[in-house]
């Protein structure tokens, strides 16, 4: 259990630091995509996508495992003994999963709470509001109450008939 739980640490602290090691420079995941992509389809350069930073969960999720299972493989081949290793491969990958969100919410929360970033959103919000008023104040001006027109044109009613009779008009029924 004591070496699950020091696993489990040091997989969150290598979560942190491939985070913001792949934040400051994705060259082999734009190296890959070269390989993998012609030439309209490969990543942009202003693209700063990784195999962990700015990825969904569920990608991030296999990119960790193919790695600790490349890792895990290596391992069992340089060494000669072969130990049940499960617990250690969950608890470095929930850990390693843990810390490259911890990474993302800490590190990088500072780019979000910048004073400029703060007056950009405000603008941004306050553009909005205001355009939504005016497309509310437009609906309600142009949408005037029309009079309502009296249905004066046919007041007798006649007597409706039932299915039955109707198919009996018809010749359906005898």
């Amino acid at each position: 259990m004591t070496l699950e739980i020091i696993v489990f640490v040091l997989a969150i602290l290598f979560g942190i630091i491939i985070y913001w090691s792949e934040s400051k420079s994705n060259r082999l995941y734009r190296w890959i995509n070269h390989l993998t992509h012609n030439d309209e389809l490969q990543m942009k350069p202003e693209n700063r996508k990784g195999f962990f930073h700015l990825q969904p969960f569920l990608l991030r999720l296999v990119y960790i495992t193919l790695l600790f299972v490349i890792a895990a493989v290596v391992v069992s081949f340089a060494t000669p003994i072969n130990a049940f290793y499960v617990q250690y491969f969950v608890s470095a990958i929930v850990g390693t999963i843990i810390g490259s969100y911890i990474a993302s919410i800490f590190l990088f929360a500072s780019e979000r709470t910048k004073k400029e970033a703060l007056q950009q959103a405000f603008e941004k919000g306050k553009d909005r509001v205001e355009d939504f008023v005016d497309d509310i104040k437009d609906n309600f001006e142009t949408e005037k109450p029309k009079p309502q027109q009296k249905n004066e044109t046919k007041t007798e009613e006649a007597p409706k008939k039932s299915a039955r009779d109707r198919f009996k008009d018809k010749g359906m029924i005898k």
